[in-house]
């Protein structure tokens, strides 16, 4: 049905881009690929990291053969701010700037916040680690090559009753944010509603002492909260500081160097869903990791060291992906670009990639890593899947 839509939408907007004199996105010998990625805000640090991956394997291939003739490929940016208010204007940017493709969002809610943008200049994107179903669900030129929520939700609720043994949980999202009150809603649907403590603490939270006394209150057996790295380090302390008590339990977002180094020299024991796991390919982390130590920028956007982020691989292979999708596209044109998105396949590091009807990528695994508070570096668990 998605790519029905699609074709659609691209045959309405070819008459648009003809009628405004446009349709190319590309200028003389260069292909420009829009990055729609939080650089400051609460998801800044992580949006950092996915961004290294695509910088890294733009660094490694910066040109692109389409139907015989090479481009360069130029890497546009566009500061979101983890903020769903700015994404459209952030968004509109990259349409402005003329890009084939755009990658990202770190972050669902501002990406399902940009759809409109995208969909009204017919612009495709590809999102790189948003995992909220709405992201392409509401959107007809959206795609992803990343696990969705309601699976994601279901390994960590799986994780924390059959390992755990965990008969109660604690849950914390963030008021209004889509993916950690998503995220929360799947998990809590697949251990039980009614073995499950619900909050929201609201923007602007600073101490989460309050929700770390009631966790323990409620006599919980797990503390679930996938919010944002930012949050994240505050509950990380304050949970320390109070002796939580029980693990603490988070998605992809606390993938992060952000959350290690929160962790490291404490007591609290973390565990979190990922996209992959540092070892799974010896060329990709060699490669990065040299790439990261010689250059001061990279390694400050990756925290001050070399540890291999997911986001980071998984932004490495939307590159690729984007690429093989316009080489298929044999067009730097938007239009052609989205038509061809649909039907591309690219096996990377993070694994094969190819999309369903809706656009979504066709996965089911997710890494789970522990946090190891002595090293400072995350320790790989389990390769779980749910069928």
């Amino acid at each position: 049905m998605k790519k029905l839509l699609a074709l659609a939408l691209v045959a309405v907007m070819a008459i648009s881009l003809v009628a405004c004199g446009g349709g190319k996105a590309a200028s003389g010998n260069t292909i420009k690929i829009g990055v729609f990625e939080p650089q400051s805000g609460d998801n800044g640090a992580g949006g950092k990291q996915e961004v290294l991956g695509m910088q890294y394997a733009n660094k490694e291939t910066p040109k692109v053969t389409i139907d015989g003739k090479e481009y360069n490929v130029e890497l546009v940016y566009a500061d979101n701010a983890s903020s769903n208010d700015k994404a459209p204007s952030a968004a509109q940017t990259l349409v402005s700037a003329g890009v084939s493709v755009v990658l990202g969002s770190y972050g669902s809610g501002v990406s399902i916040a940009a759809g409109d943008t995208f969909k009204s200049a017919g612009v495709p994107a590809i999102g790189v680690t948003c995992t909220n179903p709405q992201v392409t669900s509401d959107c007809d030129v959206y795609f992803r090559i990343c696990f969705l929520d309601p699976f994601q939700g279901t390994v960590l609720a799986n994780y924390a009753k059959n390992e755990l043994g965990a008969t109660k949980a604690y849950c914390l999202a963030k008021q209004g944010d889509d993916y950690s009150g998503g995220l929360v809603n799947y998990f809590i649907e697949a251990f039980g509603d009614a073995n499950c403590v619900s909050e929201v603490f609201p923007d602007g939270t600073s101490d989460f002492s309050t929700y770390i006394t009631n966790a323990q209150n409620q006599g919980c057996d797990v503390f679930f909260s996938p919010v944002s790295t930012e949050a994240a380090a505050q509950i990380i302390a304050k949970a320390d500081a109070q002796s939580l008590g029980m693990p603490i339990l988070a998605g992809d977002t606390w993938d992060s160097n952000v959350i290690l180094e929160a962790a490291k020299g404490t007591g609290v024991d973390i565990a979190v869903t990922t996209f992959y796991n540092e070892g799974a390919n010896d060329k990709f982390d060699k490669g990065i990791k040299a790439w990261i130590n010689e250059d001061s920028t990279a390694k400050a956007n990756n925290g001050g060291n070399d540890e291999i982020a997911a986001v980071s691989a998984m932004g490495y292979d939307a590159y690729y992906f984007a690429l093989e999708a316009i080489k298929n596209a044999k067009s730097t044109d938007p239009a052609a670009v989205l038509k061809a998105i649909p039907g591309t396949t690219y096996t990377g590091v993070t694994g094969a990639i190819s999309l369903n009807e809706i656009g979504d990528a066709n996965r089911n695994s997710a890494f789970i890593k522990k946090a190891n508070n002595s090293t400072g570096k995350f320790e790989f668990v389990t390769e779980a899947k749910v069928q």
